[in-house]
Parts: C-alpha cells; sequence; structure tokens
C-alpha cells in the first residue's frame, strides 16, 4: 500500500453560459477548384511555416531564459492517507516549456489529459489562468520574471488520480532529482488540486516565482541542475480508492516513495 498525504485546498464552482444566435443563409456560389500545384504549393508554404514557428518556440536566448525560485511561504496542511497505484504506468503525461518569450502558437487555458477527465493550467495567485500556447504535442507559456504561479488540476470524473508534479526538474514536494517513479498528490472525483510551492514541510510550502535561472531553486539545490530550468511536469496514476461522494472540502495528498536500495541511485 503507499502512504499518500492529502492537501486541502479551496474549491468553489464554474459555471458556463452558452449562447446562440440565428442562422443566416448565405447564397452558395460557384467556386472553381485549386489547380493542382497551387494546392501542392500551399501545402508546402504551411508545413513551412509549421516548422518555421517551431523552430521559434524551441531556440530560447540566454536573455529569455527563466528559472522557479522559493517565493512567500504559504499555509498548506496534509495528512496520511494510504493508496495504492492500479498499475506502474502512467495514464498521462505531459510538459510545459516557459520563458520570458512570446510563443507562437493556438492560445488556450489548459490541458486535457486522460480523455479529458483531467484538466491542468498554470493560475496566477489571483486564480486567473495564464495562457498557454499549444504547437502540435507541445506546450509553452509566455512568463514574467517576479510572478508567483500554481498548478492546477481539475478532475471531471468519479475516479482517483495522483499527480506527480516537477518544476525545472526537482520533485514539488520533497526536492529531490524529478522521476515519474516518485509519489504524489492525491486528486479526488470531482475535485480540483493547486499546488502552490515547493513542500517546506506538512505545514507550509514555499510559493513557485518567476526568477532568473541563477535565482532559481534547483540552481542552488544538490539534486537540482540550472540546465534543467524552465519546464514544468506533469504525470498521472489511477489509485485504487474507495468511492465516495463529492465533499466540499478541495484535498490532495503525496507519499514519500521508500527507496530499498539507495545506495544505488
Amino acid at each position: 500500500m503507499k502512504k499518500i498525504y492529502w492537501l486541502f485546498s479551496l474549491v468553489f464552482s464554474i459555471f458556463l453560459a452558452a449562447c446562440s444566435q440565428k442562422p443566416q443563409v448565405a447564397e452558395q456560389a460557384e467556386v472553381s477548384p485549386m489547380p493542382k500545384e497551387t494546392a501542392d504549393s500551399a501545402n508546402v508554404s504551411r508545413s513551412a511555416k509549421s516548422a518555421d514557428m517551431s523552430q521559434s518556440n524551441q531556440s530560447v536566448r540566454s536573455g529569455e531564459r527563466l528559472g522557479t525560485s522559493w517565493g512567500d511561504e504559504l499555509s498548506s496542511d496534509v495528512k496520511e492517507v494510504y493508496l495504492k497505484r492500479l498499475s506502474s504506468n502512467p495514464i498521462a503525461e505531459t510538459q510545459v516549456r516557459y520563458a520570458s518569450k512570446q510563443f507562437q502558437g493556438k492560445s488556450i487555458n489548459n490541458i486535457a489529459l486522460n480523455a479529458g477527465k483531467i484538466t491542468f493550467s498554470i493560475v496566477d495567485d489571483n486564480k486567473r489562468v495564464l495562457p498557454l500556447y499549444r504547437d502540435g504535442q507541445s506546450y509553452y507559456l509566455s512568463a514574467n520574471q517576479g510572478q508567483s504561479y500554481q498548478l492546477l488540476y481539475e478532475n471531471s470524473s468519479d475516479q482517483t488520480f495522483e499527480i506527480v508534479a516537477s518544476v525545472d526538474g526537482l520533485d514539488v514536494i520533497d526536492g529531490s532529482r524529478a522521476s515519474r517513479k516518485n509519489s504524489g498528490y492525491v486528486l479526488r472525483p470531482h475535485d480540483r488540486l493547486y499546488i502552490e510551492g515547493f513542500r517546506k514541510s506538512n505545514s507550509a510550502v514555499a510559493s513557485f516565482t518567476f526568477s532568473k535561472p541563477s535565482d532559481a531553486y534547483a540552481a542552488h539545490s544538490l539534486s537540482g541542475s540550472i540546465n534543467n530550468t524552465g519546464v514544468i511536469g506533469t504525470v498521472i496514476y489511477e489509485l485504487r480508492a474507495p468511492k465516495s461522494k463529492t465533499v466540499k472540502t478541495d484535498t490532495g495528498g503525496y507519499a514519500p516513495a521508500p527507496n530499498a536500495f539507495p545506495a544505488d541511485r
């Protein structure tokens, strides 16, 4: 059985409104087919443009690089629970690259994971969503030095999940070198989980704050490396947990993973 801690956070509901418009009828014009040579040229042009955009997103200048430092101390209580993963293989994984530059791509508010059962977004201290940019299967965040942020995970299903998160190559729970095998926070059914910073104790975290790479936590940690600054990782596992009714209190948790052979690391 896994030893996992619940993280208490704020719950609130989101109300969605839909609007409709009256259909408009337009006359259909006769359109001549595009010549094959022209169509082929258009396809080549679009492919070249997409390749240029991807290259631009992946190329980050030294002055544009950012990391994440320890910010203000925030209260964040946890308690122990014991749960087990249904499989050793994660059901979803994603990464977000961030830097002080304007990325290109489709602007989105969140990333849908596990067939949309979980959404992942990055928000500021006021819970306002920071826009992400999607380029194929890659995601980017245009960040500002000195700004604090939080990781938000929302579960729309009846299942219980484990969120293993890393920032700049460090585990957000114990500051160790990040691994997919590490244990993470618990995301309960129809609940949401805010990861507000690097955990300092069972009652507090240090808020995530964008900084120069040289000021990042990873640059001053024996487990970290300045070369890994600028990336946020998420891995998700499904947990075996008794089904329970949705409660009004947001919870999450983590479990320190035991290592039977610590000298082999």
